[in-house]
């Protein structure tokens, strides 16, 4: 008995030893299989310099420029795998080919099988730009051109230049430029313009690989990518004349802005929380009035601000129980047309919000405190002001609209250095034409003793008799306007008196029209823009110092953009 129970006791050792043992063969088998998968695969290498080397071409077959061309596809190998990337931006084909090629990678090769719609004796470019890229690292084999000729002649001339914005002259890209056949001007049909390339982010432009003969060229910031001019929505530039081209042309510079819609629209209508209605035209309007139809009182007594611009208003009305409105737009006495706006859900709050300039919480002794609302403003009680310096409550400050906008008061003082103040607008210190009152508010002050206050002057010379010039002072950005002088020969100075410290741009419009704003072009009529300039320099306005300076208009004498350089 004790006998048999060894026996046993050992034979299941050695059964485990042995299972053991198969076990750990199985468990290095199964390592030595994954470890040959992992050596199999194709690993993205760590460590080491970035890739930053473009794929190399090869192989061009049939070779770049050839003549004569019969070829129904296209392969060019390059030294690695490549991709196509952002293919519908990048890549273009001029002249147009009537259907589009297809393109296929294979591996290193790219494929172009071309339709067959191609003319005879033309030459064909296709451009990449950056939409050729190595597999991996994504380096792009930049501005790859593939040119052919299906005649025994490749054409070679081209035209370059640049691209500017008319009215901030800032360089404008990803303009298409068009180049057209006299014999088939299509930038207003349906035919798209078939010659074409894209500005650079430098507003730069070159057309190759073209024939003799005459065309027109257009400059198009379009929205849907037809090569068609679809109206003002879209901005244009074009040459007056059109371009003879015999040999290579430079310096073929255009100017695009967006010009007058040929059918008026009212682009939105809405009635605002605060209770006003506002209208958004899709141009200006010549000589603006605006009527209510279908309310004799409202009509009455509406308060109407055009925007400075004509091109939006804002309608102020007495009595908000209303569903609907219908008004009448007229220009220049005739009428324009009729709107008829639904107030629908709008919750309305009819209150006055007082607008404080300046709004940083600091005065000076020069534009002390100006107070405005959106709404228009009927009276400011004074008794119902508290104007505290330091805790002490002061009544010896002046308060009085303004002489020029009766919807801005001042609030002039002697403030001091050192003092804090407090102006209190209690509820109902402000008082709106139709009742509307102010909630409580209250504005703390400082006293802005570093009298930040330059003197600007300049004198323009150059100036052509009967014309009137625009001097326009903006920001560094180009895009706000804090004040218009109208110069002509007989008054060719503006001086800033007094003015605010800082950085200042000036910008001149020729008013040819003397209507005081900046016109834009018709390219059907073939008008420009009234020209524009910048002076060459940013202006800095200093605190107790006097600056003049002395500029020519001689560039606003004649448009740079009509004649073709020689």
């Amino acid at each position: 008995m004790t006998t048999s129970l060894k026996e046993n006791k050992s034979g299941s050792k050695r059964l485990k030893s042995s299972l053991k043992t198969r076990l750990l063969i199985l468990s290095m088998f199964i390592m030595l299989i994954g470890l040959s998968i992992q050596c199999a695969s194709i690993q993205q290498p760590t460590g080491g310099p970035k890739d930053s080397i473009p794929p190399k071409i090869l192989l061009e077959s049939p070779t770049n420029f050839s003549k004569n061309f019969t070829a129904k596809k296209i392969v060019i190998t390059f030294d690695e795998y490549i991709k196509l990337a952002n293919q519908q931006k990048e890549f273009s084909i001029t002249p147009d080919m009537g259907s589009n090629p297809e393109f296929k990678v294979k591996k290193k090769n790219l494929e172009i099988t071309l339709p067959d719609s191609l003319e005879k004796n033309t030459t064909y470019s296709i451009y990449f730009g950056k939409g050729l890229v190595d597999y991996n690292a994504g380096n792009a084999l930049v501005n790859y051109a593939y040119v052919f000729a299906t005649g025994d002649k490749i054409d070679s001339l081209s035209i370059s230049g640049n691209v500017k914005s008319a009215i901030t002259k800032e360089v404008q890209k990803d303009v298409k430029v068009l180049l057209i056949p006299i014999s088939q001007d299509s930038i207003f049909g349906k035919k798209k313009a078939n010659i074409f390339t894209t500005t650079d982010t430098a507003g730069n432009y070159k057309l190759n690989n073209l024939r003799e003969g005459t065309y027109r060229i257009y400059a198009l910031q379009e929205k849907n990518n037809d090569r068609i001019y679809n109206g003002a929505d879209e901005e244009i530039g074009f040459l007056k004349d059109s371009i003879v081209l015999e040999r290579d042309l430079n310096n073929i510079n255009l100017e695009i802005f967006k010009g007058t819609p040929k059918k008026f629209r009212t682009q939105e209508k809405k009635f605002e929380k605060n209770g006003s209605i506002l209208l958004i035209f899709n141009r200006r309007v010549d000589k603006p009035k605006l009527n209510i139809l279908n309310d004799e009182v409202n009509n009455k007594d509406k308060i109407v601000r055009f925007s400075n611009t004509s091109d939006s208003a804002t309608l102020f009305i007495p009595n908000l129980k209303i569903d609907s409105l219908k008004l009448v737009l007229t220009e220049n006495e005739r009428p324009l047309d009729t709107i008829l706006i639904r107030k629908g859900n709008v919750k309305i709050e009819q209150a006055i919000e007082p607008i404080f300039t300046p709004n940083n919480g600091r005065v000076d002794r020069i534009t002390h405190l100006q107070v405005s609302a959106f709404t228009p403003i009927k009276n400011i009680d004074k008794t119902k002001l508290k104007f505290k310096e330091d805790s002490l409550i002061r009544t010896n400050y002046q308060l009085a609209v303004d002489t020029a906008n009766t919807n801005i008061y001042h609030i002039r003082y002697n403030w001091r250095k050192d003092k804090k103040y407090q102006i209190e607008f209690t509820e109902g210190a402000i008082t709106g034409y139709f009742g509307e009152q102010n909630k409580e508010k209250k504005l703390d002050l400082t006293y802005d003793d570093s009298e930040n206050y330059g003197d600007l002057t300049f004198d323009f010379t150059d100036l052509d008799s009967n014309t009137t010039y625009l001097v326009e002072l903006i920001n560094e950005k180009k895009d706000k306007v804090y004040r218009v002088d109208k110069i002509n020969m007989n008054n060719p100075a503006v001086v800033y008196k007094q003015y605010p410290g800082g950085k200042y741009s000036i910008r001149v419009i020729r008013d040819d029209n003397d209507n005081g704003l900046w016109d834009t072009g018709d390219v059907e009529k073939k008008t420009f823009p009234e020209p524009v300039i910048y002076l060459n320099k940013v202006f800095t306005i200093r605190a107790n110092w006097e600056q003049k300076d002395s500029f020519s208009l001689s560039g606003l004498k004649k448009r740079i953009i009509e004649a073709i350089p020689k």
